[in-house]
């Protein structure tokens, strides 16, 4: 007897009406995400009022459908599309024979971003309902680069621009000249005509000129910023001599008036800039996406944004500002040694009903010595008078210090992995703060309901596994 086969019949047509709901199983991720959104009484769509031309979309089967794909690692709005036809998931979703064009779903993205940020409070305070948040208790703070939708080889530095202007100058008064001879005895190449090579010169120079004036505007922001901590150090300085104390270190020295000849311009997502990727020494055209996590167990995303800052020196006051007051009141904010300044501790904790700041001063290596291991005798604190950077630096080494900052790399630095590794967003497909903000928010947000899900499966086995059922 020979081997046997199951047939495969691709011939003959289904007689009876399908019911999608049959071939999904029950405990598909999709059937949460759409129960969920429906129960989340969005308002705020933007929709044709007037009902004139063809019937639109339900706004809530297109967040639906944007969130479940984005929870699945799916971005392109022609993905989506092409998944309403291929994906079973998806198909069931759209109601089985709905399929919104790419254009239709860009559009609903790019157009509802203050419906987007509602969801993602709505989710959280769904969460609080489930008994999977709590309404107070510690957030941990960190940011992740995420490359734009434009290459660093697309950019100018200043320097370089400023070379370009004055050789393009040059050339512009050399071809007016040829013009202007009506015997010129050094004609163009065949097919290039003067004025078209004018013409392309002066747009060029008036793009790099634009290019030179935005990264002056820049670098006046930064420099502002700058000039204050220069000062901010002198005073301090200039206040130990007048103690009669020297100081110690090289003394501060005035930032530069001019941007540094690196600093750079993108033609093609102008608002990105060149960032160092990690701890490595790449630098990315990318953005800065920052992120507030849960520290009690949950590891939901309660707050976060998109910023165009290379560094995270300036955000650890908006970040926590991010974070919705009905979602979470802090008790602890934890974050890593680039947050760390003197101004943003004091904002914080000078608040009414006031967090705990534990922010490291120094880069701390994950790996414990044995020296971490032993008990050792905690110094005597500081005064209250002392700099913020020396009661900081006693606070992360007490009991409660260590633990608190300890959830930190628990709890956010997992997130950031998950959304890059398992969801592969590592790339913004828009263009421009606003837009990448967007994205960021959705990516977020599908985040979020994923991890719900996992969080409501997890329960559920628990349960069935106690009953035995």
């Amino acid at each position: 007897m020979g081997a046997q086969f199951v047939t495969i019949d691709r011939e003959t047509p289904m007689l009876l009406p399908v019911d999608l709901r049959e071939w999904i199983p029950q405990d598909n991720m999709v059937h949460f995400i759409i129960e969920a959104v429906e129960s989340l009484d969005i308002q705020g769509f933007i929709v044709n009022e007037r009902g004139s031309g063809s019937p639109q979309y339900p706004p809530t089967m297109m967040l639906a459908l944007l969130v479940y794909n984005y929870a699945i690692g799916r971005f392109s709005s022609r993905e989506i599309e092409q998944a309403t036809h291929g994906d079973l998931a998806v198909r069931y979703l759209c109601g089985g024979d709905k399929h919104p064009d790419h254009d239709t779903i860009c559009s609903f993205r790019t157009r509802n971003r203050e419906a987007f940020k509602l969801a993602f409070t709505r989710v959280l305070l769904l969460a609080q309902e489930m008994g999977y948040l709590k309404k107070v208790g510690g957030v941990a703070v960190d940011g992740t680069k995420i490359l734009a939708n434009a290459s660093k080889h697309a950019a100018v530095s200043y320097k370089r621009a400023e070379e370009m202007i004055k050789q393009l100058e040059l050339e512009i008064e050399q071809l007016t000249q040829k013009a202007e001879a009506a015997d010129s005895s050094a004609p163009l190449e065949h097919g290039l005509s003067l004025p078209e090579e004018i013409a392309r010169r002066q747009d060029r120079k008036a793009k790099l000129s634009a290019a030179r004036d935005v990264i002056e505007q820049r670098y006046g922001e930064i420099l502002r910023q700058k000039q204050a901590e220069y000062a901010e150090k002198k005073k301090a300085r200039d206040a130990l001599r007048a103690a009669g104390k020297k100081p110690r270190g090289p003394e501060p020295v005035s930032p530069a008036t001019n941007p540094p000849d690196g600093a750079q311009f993108n033609f093609t997502d102008s608002e990105s800039r060149i960032m160092k990727s990690g701890t490595s020494d790449q630098m990315e055209q990318a953005y800065n996406a920052q992120a507030v996590v849960d520290t009690e167990g949950s590891m939901l995303i309660l707050g976060g944004y998109v910023t165009d800052h290379a560094n995270d020196k300036r955000e650890l006051v908006p970040a926590l500002a991010s974070v919705d007051t009905d979602v979470r009141q802090p008790e602890t904010v934890c974050a890593d040694t680039g947050y760390f300044s003197e101004e943003a501790v004091t904002t914080i904790e000078s608040a009414p009903d006031a967090p705990t700041v534990y922010c490291a001063i120094e880069r701390q290596s994950h790996h414990r010595t044995v020296e971490d291991l032993e008990q050792r005798t905690l110094p005597a604190a500081p005064a209250e008078t002392a700099p913020t950077k020396e009661k900081m630096a006693h606070r992360l080494k007490t009991p409660e210090g260590r633990s608190r900052y300890k959830k930190r790399k628990e709890t956010v630095e997992p997130v950031f992995g998950i959304i890059k590794a398992r969801l592969g967003f590592r790339q913004f497909l828009l263009r421009g703060l606003e837009k990448v903000s967007i994205e960021w928010n959705l990516v977020t947000l599908a985040y979020n309901m994923k991890r719900l899900y996992r969080l409501r499966s997890v329960q559920r086995g628990a349960a069935v596994a106690l009953t035995g059922a």
